[in-house]
């Protein structure tokens, strides 16, 4: 008999249906919340026997379990532990552990792709081609990588999963996977999959007006709360708002922060572990301690939200020749504009006074403007309004 502990994500039940695919009716599979699963592994030693082997993928027990589970295995019980998240890189010294972030050829791992690596190797399932098209998309949904390659299907496939049940969604997705027809969602399910495109849009920008900025250490940060598509919403708030570090995710209801970032050289499993949370460099979480509570919600509450760039602009546009202009909630106007033709260095005028600081690119002075005065760039009105009055400033000095 088997036994596997997961996450109740896309990638921990990516685990279970392909434990029920290899294993069949010999296979239980429990989905549990990061919180749940010490309960679980808890119950499994106190009353399942040796014969049974344990699997726990995508999820980590606390110290005490960690313990327990190498007595058991040491006494001679089965398990074998997966994981992909950095901050569970330890469990490798154990005989029964096995975590990879990335693999040899410099791909992010998810824990669905790793157990099926697994099954593989010890000859538990046969491969088939929509078995590995379903691997792939719930390894590219989980390590963001759907993004980099526009996967609109692995987007969808996380989008499906949480629009139905996780019994009906294992259900159909088994059904899928043991006909070996190639991956493909039916009429009904691109149907819907179209409105919660549509409704995930209009949530997302209902949510860019709602967003804080605040300085947490070396890094800024924007803060929101929202209850749904969170990693759609992290990834397009960090694209609206690239000068921000990390986007924060706060769910009241569920207690917990969720932290995303599109940066490259930010690292935010480091940002959860702060809080004993855990998770990917670009995606991550944690409860909300009373540390974390106070951080992200009780000292950002009174703030107000950022406002967004105007989008329909014809003149003030972003690294124009002629300048862009930008405006806070002080009044005060900005505008940012190249010293030469080449626009190798750029600067920064404050009410008509150079600020005394100059940047290598646009990106760079807008970044120091947006972190320092949380300025936005303003409609063309207010910049043609701007042009006139400057020219007819220097026309009746000229006279």
């Amino acid at each position: 008999m088997y036994k596997i502990l997961t996450h109740n994500d896309l990638d921990g039940v990516g685990c279970g249906i392909l434990a029920k695919l290899a294993f069949g009716k010999e296979v239980r599979v429990r989905y549990n919340s990061i919180t749940g699963l010490n309960r679980e592994v808890e119950w499994f030693l106190e009353n399942e026997n040796k014969d049974t082997t344990l699997f726990v993928t995508d999820l980590s027990v606390n110290e005490e379990n960690e313990k327990k589970l190498e007595a058991f295995y040491q006494d001679g019980g089965k398990v074998q532990f997966l994981d992909h998240h950095k901050t569970a890189l330890h469990y490798n010294e154990y005989e029964w552990g096995h975590v990879v972030v990335e693999d040899d050829e410099g791909k992010l791992t998810s824990a669905t792709s790793l157990f099926y690596e697994y099954l593989l190797e010890h000859q538990k399932i046969d491969p088939t081609e929509a078995i590995e098209e379903f691997v792939e998309l719930v390894r590219q949904y989980d390590t963001w990588e759907w993004e980099k390659n526009d996967n609109q299907k692995a987007r969808q496939l996380n989008a499906l999963f949480f629009l139905v049940s996780i019994e009906e969604f294992e259900e159909v997705m088994l059904e899928r996977l043991q006909k070996n027809d190639p991956f493909q969602f039916d009429d009904f399910e691109k149907k819907i999959l179209d409105m919660e495109d549509d409704k995930m849009e209009r949530y997302i920008r209902r949510k860019r007006r709602q967003l804080v900025q605040t300085k947490i250490g070396d890094h800024y940060a924007g803060i929101v709360y929202a209850e749904s598509y969170h990693s759609e919403l992290g990834n397009e708030l960090g694209k609206e708002y690239p000068h921000l570090d990390y986007i924060v995710i706060l769910n009241i209801g569920g207690k917990r922060a969720g932290f995303r970032t599109i940066h490259d050289d930010v690292d935010v499993s480091d940002v959860a572990g702060r809080f004993s949370g855990g998770g990917h460099a670009k995606a991550s979480g944690c409860s909300l301690t009373d540390e974390a509570y106070k951080l992200f919600v009780a000292d950002t509450f009174h703030l107000d939200p950022l406002t967004e760039d105007a989008k329909r602009n014809r003149y003030n546009l972003k690294e124009s020749s002629f300048g862009s202009m930008y405006k806070n909630r002080a009044d005060k106007l900005f505008l940012l504009y190249p010293l030469n033709e080449d626009k190798d260095k750029w600067v920064i005028e404050q009410n008509g006074t150079k600020i005394n600081q100059t940047f290598e690119s646009f990106q760079e002075a807008e970044k120091f403007l947006k972190r320092n005065y949380e300025a936005w760039l303003v409609r063309d009105n207010i910049f043609v309004n701007y042009l006139m009055e400057t020219l007819g400033s220097i026309t009746e000095k000229g006279n």
